[in-house]
């Protein structure tokens, strides 16, 4: 029989990226294999003949990473910990905007104080003339019942007060809304026309004669201190704020009833709701001062109410804050060059009022005036004035 050689291999030496093996032989660089098995395999999940388990060198890409779980990498706490403050901080600015842009769109700008003539020079403190009125705007029958607002048409002014924000302090000024006032010349609002002087009026005639310009106009001409804002809530909006807060808590000091505003109050400290909250700033035939005490009562659940939604608690849950904006805006009226941050720095002075430096008073009253109205005390009102209007304390007192 012939003798066939079989040509020569030459031998392969290992790869450096294989490692050295020194069971590697000549059979294995040729690619052949004779099924005789070393017990030597390459470990990890390719190697060749093995199952991943094996005893063999490891190549280096398979190598598992040290400080890692599962040869992954290590993880960087502190990086994630500064993305996701970044996001945090992103999310909360986002919020903010957004409220911000939709309870700026809300706002009903309506009140146009460019159209009141012959203003009193800017003093040094921002002024705001707060106002409610009866207004039954959108309420249904049954709410009217409800809340005893009767059912008449239009609306009048319930309440009014001068608001100066000082940096010597806050003050809030009622002014009684039977005050014995002069009624300056005007332009209508409406109508462009000129109208005359009416002198011997009630305040809150102005308001029904031409609207809010005409009440600015007749307050700027008595007293010579300039309104910067107007806002004004109707009956409805007062009592839906309150109820978006979950009430507001009051201390009474004195029990009282009185069937034409359906208050009935015992003494001491409780928390009002919306219905019960109207019938406490509505109430005067209760009480001997009637209109005087009622204003006063009005100063001091306003105080309370701002108290209780300027706070932290309110303003960065949104489930609070939504509720109320959207409550308090629906009937909220302010002037035309009011911001949302006007309206916020009205409600921070509201609640300054009783600070320390911080004050509230009615108007200065010198006795009764015809059809049971009241006469101001105009030196004092002019020396209350002249202490706003240059940021100082305020000294002057109200004897009532």
């Amino acid at each position: 029989m012939r003798h066939v050689q079989r040509p020569q291999v030459p031998q392969q030496p290992p790869r450096h990226d294989q490692g050295y093996n020194p069971n590697f032989t000549q059979a294995q660089a040729s690619g052949y294999d004779s099924g005789y098995s070393t017990g030597q395999v390459y470990g990890g999940p390719q190697g060749r003949g093995g199952d991943g388990g094996g005893h063999g060198t490891v190549p280096p890409q398979y190598s598992p990473r040290p400080g890692g779980s599962g040869g992954g990498a290590p993880v960087d706490w502190r990086r994630r910990i500064k993305v996701g403050s970044v996001v945090l901080v992103v999310g909360v600015l986002a919020w903010g905007i957004g409220t911000y842009a939709w309870a700026s769109s809300q706002m009903r700008g309506e009140v146009d104080l460019s159209k009141v003539i012959e203003r009193p020079e800017e003093g040094d403190c921002t002024t705001y003339l707060i106002v409610g009125s009866d207004s039954r705007e959108g309420m249904s029958a049954e709410e009217k019942k409800k809340l005893h607002t009767g059912s008449a048409e239009g609306k009048r002014t319930d309440s009014m007060m001068i608001l100066a924000a000082c940096s010597s302090g806050n003050t809030m000024i009622s002014l009684p809304r039977d005050s014995w006032v002069t009624i300056p010349s005007f332009v209508g609002s409406e109508s462009g026309k000129q109208f005359g002087p009416r002198g011997g009026s009630k305040l809150n005639a102005a308001y029904a004669m031409d609207g809010p310009e005409l009440l600015v106009r007749t307050v700027e001409y008595n007293t010579g201190l300039r309104i910067d804002h107007y806002a004004e809530i109707g009956f409805a909006g007062f009592a839906n704020i309150v109820d978006a807060l979950g009430g507001v808590e009051m201390n009474i000091e004195k029990g009282f009833k009185d069937k034409k505003s359906g208050a009935d109050f015992q003494a001491g400290q409780q928390t009002l709701n919306g219905e019960q909250a109207l019938a406490f700033v509505r109430t005067r035939y209760a009480f001997a001062q009637s209109d005087l005490q009622r204003t006063k009562n009005q100063q001091k659940f306003l105080s309370a109410l701002a108290n209780q939604a300027a706070t932290p608690g309110t303003i960065l849950n949104p489930f609070t804050l939504y509720p109320t904006l959207g409550a308090g805006l629906d009937t909220l009226i302010v002037d035309k060059d009011m911001s949302l941050y006007d309206l916020g720095k009205m409600f921070f002075a509201m609640k300054g009022v009783n600070s320390g430096d911080g004050r509230s008073m009615n108007m200065p009253i010198a006795g009764s005036a015809p059809q049971g109205s009241l006469k101001w005390d105009m030196p004092k009102v002019k020396e209350l004035v002249r202490q706003i209007q240059n940021d100082e304390k305020v000294t002057v007192t109200s004897d009532r």
